[in-house]
């Protein structure tokens, strides 16, 4: 019996706000613990929320580049649950009606496109968070995550494969960014992914038993613990057994899911309309006005990229993933009209260095001036690529000209023909056995000549004219 996996995710987001949703608090990352924390946020007698007119704003943003339905009116509520590190016992959140229904995330997978329908986007306030001691059984609450902004994006069950669930975690990270409303950071959980997974046998449209995944900080960590999940429950259900409806954890170190808790249905959470918030009632002009100030999203700058530049597919689909990065690349093409090798040094050596860091490239001393400049002293012929990628890590790293590093170090490539050419005839009067073996049809000898004279000029002679010169003389 073949079985397919049927995957719904509810993706966290937290916002790029300066202060928090119902209070002016900081949002800073990495601030000491309780340090921005005031009564509002901590849910002391007798105060009242007023909700960030920014945060609103956010989510209209992602509602418009997402297709979904805004809606006119939308209600806050209050998720009550009991937790250490949540001050007020319950969350304030949306339920019946939220900001946005509807709408769609497109994605790519081996060649095929397809929609991943949302059911919902609303706006909703973060936990605090716990610190456990290693050395002795306590735990600390540190409040400064409490009252974050965070838009909870709800997909529908249309996702089938791990792989899908991952392109359409990096799209929706993408969009996020493009839209300057999130850093997408997986890691300090500015970022965070549940997943509601079941399987079914394939053909079959009844839903099976879903569990659902918690603690998934990386696009790794989401693939890898669903492809266990798969197996577990598959396993069971062909052992006869019956998929437990609960919350698991997936263990990091072991690539293991484990059980959390029983699952929660909505009505636990006892779910009513917020009385100290009223109905957030949305114009349609404001709407108007922040939709002619989105910017081109990942997709559409996709498309303009292959067509404009005659990138390949994969090329743009890289390089328009980060809207930095994108921008770099198109001031780069001003100053050097050579697209597919700006691409290609980009999706090589650049990212190479930008993942390893794990910045973006406005984060480093590498300036789109810099890079071209580069690239120019390599098409000129003034370096050679080997010479080039040396050179690249030095500007990198220290943000120097290209130019300057080239004339420090003696790296510039010899294109002196005549003085070549004697050099190569050197070599081949030294090699006469290598050299009738070329005559004799075994024309790869000339890779051995090429590295001789690359080894008389210590690396400097110029490569491509050596191979010229070399053809020229034996061919002679």
């Amino acid at each position: 019996m073949e079985f397919e996996a049927v995957i719904g995710l509810e993706v966290h987001a937290q916002l790029l706000t300066r202060s928090k949703i119902f209070c002016s608090c900081s949002t800073e990352f990495g601030a000491a613990p309780n340090s921005h924390v005031c009564p509002v946020c901590l849910g002391m007698p007798g105060t009242l929320p007023v909700l960030n007119k920014r945060v609103v704003e956010f989510a209209i943003r992602l509602a418009l580049a997402t297709n979904a339905r805004i809606n006119p009116v939308s209600v806050f509520a209050r998720k009550n649950y009991f937790y250490p590190d949540l001050p007020k016992g319950y969350q304030i959140s949306q339920y019946e009606l939220p900001l946005a229904e509807g709408g769609f995330i497109e994605i790519e997978v081996s060649g095929e496109k397809k929609k991943i329908g949302l059911v919902r986007i609303h706006m909703e306030e973060d936990a605090g968070k716990l610190i456990h001691d290693e050395t002795r059984p306590v735990s600390y609450v540190d409040f400064n995550r409490t009252g974050v902004p965070l838009l909870e994006i709800v997909s529908e069950p249309d996702i089938r494969t791990p792989e899908e669930a991952v392109a359409y975690l990096k799209k929706l990270r993408s969009i996020l960014r493009y839209l300057e409303i999130c850093d997408g950071n997986m890691e300090e959980g500015s970022l965070r992914c549940d997943a509601n997974i079941s399987v079914r046998p394939k053909g079959s449209n009844t839903f099976g038993t879903k569990v659902e995944l918690k603690n998934m900080n990386s696009f790794k960590h989401v693939q890898k613990a669903l492809e266990y999940e798969i197996k577990r429950q598959i396993a069971l259900i062909l052992d006869g057994k019956e998929v437990v409806q609960e919350t698991r954890l997936f263990d990091v170190s072991r690539g293991v899911t484990q059980p959390m808790r029983g699952k929660e249905e909505a009505h636990d959470y006892r779910y009513f309309p917020d009385p100290d918030l009223v109905p957030v009632e949305i114009e349609s002009g404001w709407v108007e006005e922040i939709r002619k100030t989105l910017p081109e999203l990942p997709d559409v700058k996709k498309k303009r990229f292959i067509e404009e530049y005659n990138l390949p597919a994969y090329d743009a689909e890289i390089i328009t993933s980060s809207r930095k990065l994108a921008e770099f690349f198109e001031t780069c093409c001003k100053l050097l009209p050579k697209p597919k090798l700006i691409s290609n040094w980009i999706m090589t050596e650049l990212l190479r260095e930008l993942n390893r860091e794990g910045k973006e490239v406005t984060e480093t001393r590498l300036t789109p001036e810099l890079f071209t400049e580069l690239l120019t002293l390599l098409e000129e012929g003034t370096i050679s690529s080997t010479t080039a990628k040396k050179v690249f890590l030095e500007v990198y790293q220290t943000g120097r000209r290209p130019k300057e590093i080239v004339e420090e170090k003696g790296l510039k490539q010899e294109s002196d023909e005549e003085a070549l050419l004697a050099i190569c005839q050197k070599i081949l009067e030294e090699h006469p056995k290598e050299v009738e073996k070329y005559r004799k049809g075994k024309k790869n000898v000339i890779g051995f000549f090429v590295g001789q004279v690359m080894r008389e000029t210590r690396g400097k002679a110029n490569p491509k004219l050596v191979n010229q010169l070399l053809t020229k003389l034996l061919e002679g």
